[in-house]
């Protein structure tokens, strides 16, 4: 591309969402390096989901695994902690294309994750000046905002029954693109710790899929990363969109496990 040329910015999650396919995220609990972008996208993931509320990768390295997903064609987001507004923007401004805001339980709650993740007119995100998502080109800032905000999603947790009796007016937000059950939270705030597919928690994901189709805003689960594909069968048939699919470190556990399992029934000869 010459450097004078505007620079094509594509968010794979997002291009898959609008083509009306299933968006699959591979959360990050314990790789570091760069080559996980790379293997994610050799899996046909479309995101990686770093976790930064329940995790301790430190920020410079989901910047630096960011970077290389830009470039592998997988779509990196950031789930930040609870409010954390200013990781958020770090994140964005570092090549993130997605920030995760968890325990979102109001319109207003949405409003400002919304102020602070997206530019005006949509919200009042900080201007920084160069982004990786351009290859660091000085663009100008109305066009560089634009082509930000058009492929940065925001994704907002619901998480309690508060936030699940507020769920229409939280997908009525403009500026948010995707609301997202946290299923293990949810069953807890509703009585059910660890039944995933209790009946109130799939009712809790009904509803929210309504609120989304009326609102034309994607519904998403996560939470169901266990070995069980059933679960994920089941709200796939609610309606759920985009899925936190699988963790890295669960797949290895599994491989593994497995591979020891074959070997063991094996008879070594003396």
């Amino acid at each position: 591309m010459n450097s004078s040329e505007t620079p094509r910015l594509v968010n794979p999650l997002a291009e898959r969402l609008r083509s009306g396919g299933l968006g699959l995220a591979l959360m990050i609990r314990h790789a570091r390096t760069v080559d996980i972008a790379l293997a994610a996208q050799t899996c046909g993931f479309d995101a990686l989901y770093f976790d930064l509320q329940h995790t301790s990768t430190p920020e410079e390295v989901v910047a630096q695994i960011s970077v290389a997903a830009l470039n592998a064609g997988v779509t990196p987001l950031v789930r930040v902690p609870d409010r954390g507004y200013d990781v958020a923007l770090r994140m964005l401004d570092s090549g993130a294309l997605g920030i995760v805001m968890p325990d979102v339980s109001t319109a207003e709650d949405a409003r400002r994750a919304v102020a602070h993740c997206k530019f005006a007119p949509v919200g009042n995100r900080g201007a920084y000046g160069s982004w990786p998502q351009l290859g660091y080109r000085a663009l100008p800032a109305t066009e560089a905002r634009k082509l930000l905000n058009d492929n940065t999603l925001l994704i907002v947790m619901i998480e309690s029954r508060a936030a699940l009796e507020n769920v229409e007016a939280i997908a009525a937000v403009p500026g948010v693109n995707i609301v997202h059950v946290g299923s293990n939270d949810l069953a807890t705030d509703l009585g059910v710790t660890g039944e995933l597919t209790h009946p109130s928690v799939l009712a809790g994901i009904e509803r929210l899929v309504a609120a989304c189709r009326k609102h034309g805003k994607i519904p998403g689960v996560g939470g169901l990363t266990g070995g069980d594909t059933k679960r994920i069968e089941q709200v796939i048939k609610l309606g759920a969109r985009f899925l936190t699919a699988a963790n890295e470190w669960n797949l290895m556990l599994a491989a593994g496990q497995e591979r020891v399992r074959v070997l063991r029934s094996l008879t070594p000869v003396y």
